[in-house]
């Protein structure tokens, strides 16, 4: 069944796009600053010796304060790359290889990305030694065990700003402070965090961050690495080497329209992020209370929470069948964006202490800057598709 008045919309306006954990959409006032830079404002910023090249380091570097201010950052303290994969995988391999006289641990989350659990897999098939921290029935890790697996050769600690499938937030102040006393580096990858909740670097201590322009409605293939410039001093050894942008830390051509469109994304964020959080709370609290009527039950954390996400397990139902059922009219997704096409059960939702059949009854539903709320909201509209086709599907079962 179409819902309500939304029924009149042409069928070329659907599916309505509920996935915004795994990328929004880009932003036409971050459209408009990139397209100079697309056509006309062409130049390589590491060609300084004429307007072409000047220009676009200019722009550049413009870029790279609107960021840092983002973050409550320095200017120097951005390292851009091609995504927050890339950032997680330069500063874990970086640091651990870095600080390999220090010692050769680390320490991370069971419900990580699989950027940074792959990466920490890597370092144990090289040597390394590694502590999965577990989590509760919330998402959340206990403090207790954090500091208890610090050890004198603990190098680094890595947990995440915002779960993507769960959207659980972490205490970064907490974490970063933990980390700090005990003289070990701390990361944290943000690609959900930055530009939908609050982040500074320096009051929660964090020395090296991730995250990504197409997470906060900028272009896809941009994305930065924040590593402290002091107290302490971060030091890492590069990954791509080449010409030496990027302090040589990350060599290539710089993705001028990219990073261009990166700033202006940020810049949006910071000014909308209060207003938008609460729209898109009220928004996935009417989801979650249509979805209760079919039974649905929440996966992770409420209160601290991404505003616009809603993780929820439809018991007795597969999470891929109800998605299949609603894909004419709603785009939803079972999971993390990056392991698509991996039947596994969700890793972060086994990691709450439920069974495989929940993590395969689960699914998530992202509302985002442009999810529509006039005459029938799309966020409730997607919510009653889902709430037909379980209901659907349940008798199809018997």
């Amino acid at each position: 069944m179409i819902y309500g008045t939304i029924s009149s919309r042409s069928t070329d306006d659907f599916p309505v796009y509920l996935d915004h954990n795994a990328t929004t959409p880009l932003d036409p006032m971050v459209l408009k600053e990139m397209i100079p830079y697309l056509t006309t404002k062409f130049g390589n910023a590491s060609s300084l010796d004429h307007s072409f090249g000047y220009d676009a380091s200019v722009a550049v570097e413009s870029a790279r304060g609107k960021i840092a201010r983002g973050i409550g950052a320095r200017h120097d303290e951005i390292v851009f790359t091609s995504g927050a994969t890339e950032s997680n995988n330069m500063a874990i391999c970086g640091v651990m290889e870095q600080y390999k006289d220090k010692g050769d641990h680390m320490i991370t989350c069971v419900t990580e990305h699989e950027a940074v659990l792959e990466t920490a897999r890597y370092l144990e098939r090289n040597g390394k030694k590694v502590t999965y921290l577990p989590v509760n029935e919330l998402g959340r890790i206990d403090f207790g065990q954090l500091e208890d697996a610090i050890t004198e050769h603990t190098v680094m600690i890595s947990i995440m700003a915002a779960n993507n499938e769960i959207g659980v937030i972490s205490d970064l102040r907490k974490i970063g402070k933990i980390a700090h006393d005990r003289d070990v580096l701390f990361h944290t990858d943000a690609a959900q965090a930055v530009g939908h909740t609050s982040i500074d670097v320096e009051k929660q201590h964090i020395d090296l961050m991730s995250f990504s322009a197409h997470k906060m409605y900028g272009p896809k293939g941009i994305g930065a690495l924040y590593v402290r410039g002091m107290k302490p001093r971060v030091r890492l050894s590069g990954m791509i080497r080449g010409g030496g942008q990027e302090k040589g830390l990350r060599s290539g051509t710089l993705n001028v329209p990219g990073i261009v469109g990166f700033g202006k994304a940020i810049e949006i964020a910071m000014r909308e992020m209060k207003s938008e959080n609460v729209r898109l709370r009220k928004a996935t609290t009417t989801m979650l209370d249509v979805l209760e009527g079919c039974g649905a039950l929440l996966n992770g954390d409420w209160e601290r929470r991404l505003a616009g996400n809603l993780n929820v397990c439809i018991p007795g139902i597969e999470g891929k069948a109800i998605i299949n059922s609603v894909s004419k009219y709603i785009s939803i997704s079972a999971g993390s964006a990056c392991t698509t096409n991996n039947v596994e059960p969700s890793h972060v939702i086994m990691a709450l202490g439920y069974g495989e059949e929940r993590a395969h009854s689960s699914i998530r539903m992202g509302v985002g800057r442009f999810t529509e709320d006039g005459d029938v909201a799309e966020a409730e509209f997607g919510a009653w598709e889902v709430f037909d086709a379980v209901n659907r599907l349940r008798k199809i079962s018997g």
